[in-house]
């Protein structure tokens, strides 16, 4: 049985929090159970030396974990970072550049810093989910201070984790899930249903065709009750 009897189903409680850090250009404290993810926007007038002068913008994101965001001190990266947290945070940036055509942006760079604060599985998720609400609150305000002319095309985005644990498919997994399961899956979706990047991985033996689309299945359940939160606010 999983903790507060939740079915397999079932996405752990979910809230954010806008504006969470006010000097940002838009901020989200995104928790998804017990963790939680503060995502902020910082927006510079300029962009990567490779895109200069190509009437185009520029979506990136750093992430990081505080020490006390896990059960033992997670120590910071001060010598470099991880290849964990460098894979992590090209998963976000390459997900959120999928939310606009970047030439209607500007010459701007959108810079994203996803930190964890509490961490119970579900981290990368929980940061492409939070930080895709905090890029569209980014954009709107660049509109009302009269930096962009007017709110460009905007794609939902949002991702959820899968995995199959003592052979059972279980949506929105936590720690304790996610260190017992056979196999488990991070799943990234648009709001019109096509998927963005899935990884899929093993743990002890290969998985079957039926239990990768089980979780495919559960994942696209799971994504479309998030985009709930983009019903409220902007």
């Amino acid at each position: 049985m999983r903790k507060s009897d939740r079915p397999a189903g079932s996405l752990r409680p979910v809230s954010i929090e806008r504006g969470f850090q006010p000097q940002a250009d838009a901020s989200i404290l995104i928790k998804m159970g017990n963790t939680h993810v503060l995502c902020a926007v910082t927006v510079e007038e300029s962009v990567p030396p490779f895109l200069k002068d190509k009437g185009q913008g520029w979506i990136t994101a750093e992430y990081g974990m505080l020490p006390c965001a896990t059960s033992s001190r997670y120590r910071r990266e001060t010598s470099g970072q991880s290849g964990r947290t460098l894979e992590i945070q090209r998963l976000i940036g390459r997900s959120l550049r999928m939310m606009v055509d970047l030439k209607t942006i500007g010459e701007r760079t959108l810079r994203i810093d996803c930190d964890v604060l509490n961490a119970d599985g579900g981290t990368r998720t929980a940061s492409i989910t939070g930080a895709a609400l905090a890029v569209r609150d980014a954009l709107h305000k660049l509109v009302r201070d009269g930096r962009l002319v007017s709110i460009p095309a905007i794609l939902p985005v949002a991702a959820i984790s899968v995995g199959m644990v003592g052979g059972l498919p279980l949506l929105d997994l936590d720690y304790s899930e996610d260190s017992a399961a056979e196999a488990d899956a991070n799943f990234v979706m648009a709001g019109d249903g096509r998927w963005i990047e899935i990884q899929s991985t093993a743990e002890g033996s290969p998985f079957s065709q039926e239990a990768f689309l089980a979780m495919t299945e559960l994942a696209g359940k799971g994504i479309k009750e998030l985009f709930g939160l983009w019903q409220d606010g902007q």
